[in-house]
């Protein structure tokens, strides 16, 4: 019993050092201002595909909606299924938009997937160019 007992232990300590030993990686602004180029691109990249999967899975809750004849269910799924695309943001004016925004010091504690859907919301909301507009004077 007391082998048992010194077992359970070592693996409760061993368990809580590994817990605490591991690095606990922020997604904020501290974080992308340590990207280079391509690591942003393919951060970005990566992102958009995930939320593409996303998307297609609200398909099965469409169905389960039509089974269970729930009430305003479509609007909602459609409203979410565009809050998490990223619209017609192309991945360059993502980058270009997070540099942006993270260059000012304020916002680097923003976690970079909330940044991100902003991004996307904006950009259905409203059109977004690809360069600003520069008025002739």
């Amino acid at each position: 019993m007391k082998k048992f007992a010194a077992g359970v232990m070592l693996g409760f300590v061993a368990s809580w050092a590994v817990a605490f030993a591991s690095s606990n990686v922020s997604h904020n602004g501290s974080f992308w201002n340590r990207l280079n180029g391509p690591a942003k691109d393919g951060y970005v990249n990566g992102y958009s595909d995930a939320m593409r999967v996303s998307v297609g899975k609200l398909d099965v809750l469409n169905s389960a909606a039509d089974l269970f004849h729930w009430k305003g269910a479509r609007r909602i799924i459609h409203q979410l299924s565009g809050q998490l695309s990223m619209g017609q943001v192309t991945a360059n004016q993502a980058v270009k938009r997070l540099d942006d925004l993270y260059s000012n010091q304020k916002y680097s504690e923003l976690d970079l997937g909330e940044a991100l859907q902003t991004l996307s919301i904006r950009a259905n909301e409203t059109a977004m160019p690809d360069a600003p507009v520069k008025s002739a004077k």
